[in-house]
């Protein structure tokens, strides 16, 4: 559905923040994109979703496509019309505006006005809390609340492929395992395809069929997911597990994570 092929995105003209970036999103799958802060994860979905000029990037080299067309020449409202939706890092809600009109303005581009208000009961159905609350303002709804209303807004539009970055920061452990089981439910009920950006690895390989790895604007591992929950690399750095009972310093660390096994 989605392919991604040697990107290098550049930021106020002279500073390389991706460095040849190559993924693919099947028909139907989750895939998760991880890796640290700064490693280049939201502007990867930028490139994508054509932002990258919002912040003074650039796409230098190589071609993005959906659904075999290429799109990396297009404006956003293009490729949101294409069936491309991001939910951003951040909650970024309507504040002053009621939980159900925050919900219409994800239909806006929509022809089909008569299904709007049956698709918005069926995000209802996903987050019955947001049911209680649909005549609300949207700034007084919680942070897990906020999360859904953002997930459900995205919803609305009726994407082939939804790109969520960070989708469970800042909730409780709890909530946290009830989004990611409403987005596994939406991949399977929906037939929506998902790009997932997401801090916690063990969450999003568990829920993901497939996984990439970033480090300094580069992949640097790939693999189906369970593979990678099995990679010893994967289960010290990302998941927070060692094999090894001896403790390690920091230099070793360091040296530990410039081992080979990224440039293989």
């Amino acid at each position: 559905m989605l392919k991604v092929n040697n990107i290098e995105v550049v930021y106020n003209r002279v500073i390389l923040v991706l460095k040849g970036i190559s993924l693919e999103v099947p028909e139907g799958q989750i895939v998760a994109l991880l890796g640290a802060n700064g490693a280049g994860k939201t502007t990867t979905l930028k490139a994508i979703t054509g932002l990258l000029e919002t912040q003074n990037g650039e796409l230098k080299n190589g071609s993005i496509e959906f659904l075999g067309k290429a799109i990396h020449t297009f404006d956003p409202d293009r490729i949101v019309n294409l069936g491309i939706t991001m939910v951003p890092e951040g909650r970024k809600i309507f504040e002053d505006l009621t939980v159900m009109e925050n919900l219409l303005i994800g239909a806006h581009t929509r022809p089909d006005r008569k299904r709007i208000k049956k698709d918005a009961d069926k995000i209802f159905d996903y987050f019955p809390v947001l049911a209680e609350r649909k005549n609300q303002l949207a700034i007084f709804l919680s942070g897990g609340e906020q999360q859904m209303l953002v997930i459900g807004r995205a919803l609305m539009s009726k994407p082939k492929l939804m790109m969520l970055d960070e989708p469970s920061l800042g909730l409780a452990p709890l909530l946290v395992k009830d989004i990611f089981q409403i987005i596994r439910k939406i991949n399977q009920e929906e037939k929506t395809s998902i790009l997932l950006i997401e801090q916690n690895a063990r969450m999003a390989l568990h829920f993901s069929q497939y996984g990439y790895i970033m480090e300094n604007g580069k992949i640097v591992l790939d693999g189906a997911c369970q593979s990678l929950m099995e990679n010893q690399d994967v289960r010290e750095f990302y998941l927070g597990l060692s094999d090894e009972a001896e403790k390690k310093s920091y230099a070793e660390v360091k040296h530990y994570k410039r081992r080979k096994r990224w440039l293989s």
